[in-house]
């Protein structure tokens, strides 16, 4: 587990690279898992959508892309100055991160949890100006599909397009896999679709070594001590664990308290407006799970 982090006196970039980025390079967590999920009693932004409505989950490839600080300045401060950052990726990168997630939509995806007629994975990219990296990606999902995972119905979404359905139509949605940079981007809109940063979990996964769940917003240095923070992204980021882990009863266990909390006894799920203190909104998911 790991906790939010950052402070408005560190420069911009330095935990994101000497933590964040570092703690996934290093221990190869490769997949970075964000399920967008609406709990009951969450405002929602979207008109007329509800927990049926918004309950997916966005497979990114977590270690390579853009992020992994390929490129480089030339003639810097100068009229000619050039700036280079290139988006990176090998067959091996691409290939371990769509198996997991046809893997997990084999397991998870909407037939298997008795949501849907069929378990979904959508690959999001942008095929259509991103001819090299989303030539690769699309071929390598297509064989994939065809040849181990014919029961997995697949499909294909623009990354722009997939942004405007998640606003429409979040419903059509079941397991998107998609790119690090693009990952980054719709997961954050999915984040606030389901109420905010305060209910957002993720996992930084490493399938064959040591992972990493963490609360999806920032640190809040000004509501430090205060007792007001929202706990709930970070219990669920220890659900999410549980989860990985194999433990599916306890896990189970853990939505359906979060369930409880959010639809019968907050207020609201913004800082100071729960009605509850962090330290009473943890407790009562604690009791429940302890029934």
């Amino acid at each position: 587990m790991l906790g939010a982090i950052g402070h408005p006196d560190v420069a911009p970039g330095i935990l994101e690279k000497g933590i964040l980025l570092k703690a996934r390079f290093e221990l190869d967590q490769y997949i970075n898992l964000r399920p967008v999920k609406l709990f009951p009693g969450v405002d929602c932004p979207l008109k007329d959508k509800g927990p049926d409505d918004i309950d997916y989950v966005v497979v990114r490839e977590n270690t390579g892309g853009i992020y992994t600080g390929t490129g480089g300045i030339t003639m810097k401060d100068t009229p000619q100055e050039i700036a280079v950052q290139s988006a990176v990726y090998t067959r091996f990168q691409v290939d371990r991160c769509l198996k997991y997630a046809f893997e997990y939509a084999r397991k998870y995806g909407k037939k298997a949890r008795g949501k849907g007629k069929e378990n979904t994975l959508a690959l999001c990219g942008k095929t259509n100006v991103l001819t090299y990296i989303y030539d690769l990606w699309e071929r390598a999902f297509n064989e994939m599909g065809e040849k181990e995972y014919p029961d997995i119905k697949r499909e294909y979404y623009h990354v722009d397009a997939t942004c405007m359905w998640m606003v429409k139509n979040p419903e059509w949605f079941d397991v998107i896999v998609t790119g690090n940079m693009f990952g980054d981007i719709i997961t954050d809109l999915g984040a606030i679709t389901q109420g905010g940063m305060g209910i957002a979990a993720g996992g930084n996964i490493n399938p064959e070594g040591v992972s990493m769940f963490e609360p999806i917003g920032g640190s809040a240095p000004k509501y430090t001590g205060k007792g007001v923070i929202n706990p709930l992204a970070a219990i669920c980021s220890m659900q999410m664990m549980l989860e990985t882990l194999g433990e599916d009863q306890a896990e189970a266990k853990i939505e359906e308290g979060v369930r409880l909390v959010t639809g019968k006894k907050l207020k609201g799920m913004g800082a100071g407006k729960m009605g509850y203190s962090t330290s009473q909104v943890g407790d009562m998911v604690a009791e429940f799970v302890a029934e």
